[in-house]
């Protein structure tokens, strides 16, 4: 099955199907969304769909008539580990970088704040409200940021006016691009996560240091139509989805967890329905 998985990857296109299900996991993301991302067309897509469902290293499910996909993490972590051990004779000193033990704990919170940044496209609502939510209830335990990958020029209007309502200091928010957070100069991050599916569809260099990441996706409000009202109402949806995670996010035991239960709970926490 090794040299099966290894082969199917092989394919540059098939590699880039999987890395994109990678990005977004533990979504499970629609076939024509797939062929969209990538600029496939949709009879391309499902045959490297196939061939990857084939050796165990994605899933398929229905959502009514929709196919989607998702990594099988189970399968994926089969494929490294046999690679693991066949190239590296289980030395971890031997395969560089080192890898990381799922087992060994983060830094206690108690000796240090942690790093935090949220990412979504334009940097100017969703990851705007986690990084003023987080720091408002939560300052005391972590350092948080946002940036856009296409950062706008302004914040959204309805945004800023939502977090003033809320009794938010907005006056030191603004657009960022990610750039900002990677080289010699940025911050040692901990936390790494995307809060609109176009930044997490996009490809990017790994973060130094290999922080934990998740996907916690949500609608934009930017795109609703209607009356000004309307309008406020998404923003206000938006706005108490994103609070409820990181609040829940915020209570998590982060000195108890091992890295991989850590994992596990802030991709549960992605998993959560908006309100």
């Amino acid at each position: 099955m090794l040299l099966d998985q290894l082969s199917t990857l092989s394919h540059p296109e098939r590699m880039r199907v999987f890395r994109l299900l990678m990005r977004r996991c533990p979504d499970a993301v629609p076939a024509g969304e797939v062929a969209d991302v990538l600029g496939f067309k949709p009879s391309t897509t499902s045959v490297y769909l196939s061939a990857l469902q084939k050796v165990g290293l994605i899933g398929q499910t229905r959502v009514g008539t929709s196919l989607r996909y998702a990594v099988d993490l189970h399968g994926a972590r089969e494929m490294v580990a046999q690679l693991f051990l066949d190239c590296c004779n289980g030395r971890p000193d031997l395969c560089p970088p080192a890898m990381v033990d799922p087992s060994t704990r983060i830094e206690s919170m108690s000796d240090q704040k942690h790093d935090v940044l949220f990412i979504c496209t334009g940097n100017s609502a969703r990851s705007i409200f986690a990084e003023a939510i987080m720091r408002s209830e939560a300052s005391e335990r972590f350092n948080v940021f946002s940036a856009g990958t296409k950062p706008s020029s302004e914040l959204n209007p309805f945004a800023v006016e939502m977090l003033q309502q809320k009794g938010i200091d907005t006056s030191d928010l603004r657009a960022k691009n990610v750039a900002e957070f990677q080289g010699d100069d940025a911050p040692h991050l901990d936390f790494v996560f995307t809060v609109c599916d176009l930044a997490a569809n996009e490809e990017c260099a790994p973060w130094e240091g290999q922080p934990i990441s998740a996907h916690w996706g949500l609608p934009d409000p930017v795109k609703a139509e209607g009356t000004d009202a309307e309008k406020r109402l998404a923003f206000q949806q938006t706005y108490g989805a994103m609070r409820n995670r990181i609040l829940a996010f915020a209570n998590l035991p982060l000195h108890t967890l091992s890295r991989a239960s850590l994992q596990q709970e802030v991709d549960e926490i992605g998993r959560t329905k908006e309100d």
